[in-house]
């Protein structure tokens, strides 16, 4: 598909992640000194001097990570770039490169169990999370899930530390196949009302978002035999969605993973009149950094939509009239946590910073859907 249109748009309108991003990851023209110059423009964006803002002395950002923001009272993050998932997801994508020192000394504290262990101290919940945190880790509700994930999103997904959770996220999907509906195996929870629902014992396979993310930023877990399982296991996943959301008994105690889609429903396409959730664009873009190309059926499906949305001007808009669109507008979108899609323009004062957001997404999923990038 000719892109043109879009990339001039792009170029001519957007901020410097754009362009940075635009440049270095698909159309291989950054050079030197341009990628220097739109680094320290990014550098000196709101978001990214927040997040400088919140850097401890030990490397680590903010407190907790998918943590409390306030308890009995007491506000604990100022935003919530002060989390440490948030912060960084931030870094993540405006893709700060591993080198640089904010995001090399957040990798290191990362995989310091006593810089953790510290940072998980400052209220009761989360010190006995911190102490349960490998508990549900096939299960997709873990805390390791997140700083092994959060790990191979600032780039460092390929160390030691890390190669384990990659080969479990691919164990993950593999449980898929032999599947043939949910119930194969859940159970369900005998209660009234609301606590009747169906459930997962803590080791069965079942995978999240978070081990999806980790197979889309790392590359050692790769090859043709692997790439068509992921292709399978997600057509096997969207046949066997039912909607109905799972639950993870760890101990006496039920909770609501991290699912792979919100709600465990299946994943659908894109299509510019319907904003299915306000996560759905980054799930189909991580699926594209797989590499599965048109494999999957969902990924070939939104690529068509995108194809035709791109054809008059090279401009992506979408309908946000329908009252359900307007629930799930990306104009909502503020901080970059685990409830939303990516937003890489500083902010939606200018008409066309949106149309930028959306216009980048459906570039960068094309070039990953018809090169079948491998990162």
């Amino acid at each position: 598909m000719d892109l043109s249109k879009s990339i001039d748009f792009l170029l001519e309108n957007a901020g410097p992640v754009i362009r940075y991003r635009l440049k270095k990851e698909i159309m291989n023209s950054l050079s030197k000194a341009e990628e220097e110059q739109l680094l320290g423009k990014i550098c000196e964006t709101p978001y990214f001097k927040l997040v400088q803002s919140y850097v401890k002395p030990d490397g680590y950002i903010g407190s907790g990570m998918h943590s409390w923001d306030n308890w009995r009272g007491k506000v604990l993050h100022e935003t919530p770039l002060q989390d440490g998932e948030t912060a960084a997801r931030l870094l993540s994508y405006y893709a700060i490169p591993k080198e640089n020192p904010i995001v090399k000394n957040f990798a290191a504290a990362l995989k310091d169990e006593d810089i953790l262990r510290e940072t998980f101290l400052y209220i009761p919940p989360e010190v006995q999370r911190y102490k349960d945190r490998f508990c549900g880790i096939k299960s997709g509700f873990c805390l390791m899930t997140l700083v092994y994930t959060m790990q191979a999103m600032l780039g460092y997904g390929e160390d030691e530390g890390v190669r384990p959770f990659q080969t479990l996220s691919l164990e993950e999907f593999k449980s898929l196949l032999p599947l043939s509906k949910l119930s194969d195996i859940t159970k369900t929870r005998e209660s009234r009302g609301k606590y009747h629902y169906p459930y997962i014992e803590e080791d069965t396979y079942f995978p999240s978002q978070y081990h999806l993310e980790t197979l889309a930023y790392t590359i050692a877990w790769r090859t043709p035999a692997n790439i068509a399982l992921m292709a399978e296991a997600l057509n096997r996943y969207n046949a066997i969605a039912d909607g109905k959301p799972i639950h993870v008994k760890i101990g006496n105690r039920y909770y609501a993973p991290f699912p792979l889609n919100m709600a465990n429903r299946p994943i659908r396409p894109f299509h510019v009149n319907t904003i299915e959730a306000i996560t759905y664009r980054r799930t189909l873009t991580e699926i594209a950094m797989l590499g599965v190309g048109d494999k999957v059926e969902v990924l070939r499906e939104s690529a068509e939509n995108i194809q035709e949305a791109l054809a008059k001007d090279g401009i992506l808009r979408l309908n946000f009239d329908a009252p359900h669109n307007k629930r799930y507008s990306p104009k909502k979108i503020e901080y970059p946590t685990a409830y939303t899609d990516v937003r890489l323009e500083p902010d939606y004062k200018s008409k066309t910073a949106l149309l930028c957001d959306l216009t980048f997404w459906a570039v960068q999923l094309m070039h990953l859907y018809n090169k079948q990038v491998f990162l």
